[in-house]
């Protein structure tokens, strides 16, 4: 009977350690950027329905770019410029105007500081 109880508790305690670090932590920041995003740049149903998938696109050739230069800051700045004038014309057609086309790179830069911000936060509290 000890042996059931002693099995019981480990299979409940190994549950429970696994619990700790849950994946997906990625999903959960870009979940907020979504939101940050939206919210700052104040989309409407139908520009946010066209906006993403071309946000996104962009997005993932300024990561292809970061991995491609990692040791270079300048030709990533260089490739990072490139993509934003190849963007710049499709965030202008939903976005209408050049003020909310200029203030999506802004807002990126914001968020990117904002997240910079609550790490340094986070682990200046773990000390």
């Amino acid at each position: 009977m000890k042996i059931f109880y002693l099995i019981i508790f480990f299979l409940f305690s190994c549950s429970y350690f696994c619990i700790g670090q849950q994946p997906g932590g990625g999903a959960r920041l870009e979940a907020i950027k979504i939101a940050y995003i939206t919210k700052e740049l104040n989309l409407t149903a139908a520009e946010a329905q066209r906006f993403w998938p071309v946000y996104n696109s962009y997005s993932n050739e300024v990561k292809v770019a970061r991995t491609a230069h990692p040791d270079d800051e300048i030709a990533f700045e260089e490739a990072l410029v490139s993509i934003r004038k190849k963007y710049k014309p499709e965030f202008k057609s939903i976005l209408v105007l050049e003020a909310r086309v200029n203030r999506v790179f802004i807002i990126e830069r914001e968020y990117r500081e904002m997240l910079r911000k609550a790490l340094v936060n986070r682990q200046q509290k773990r000390f």
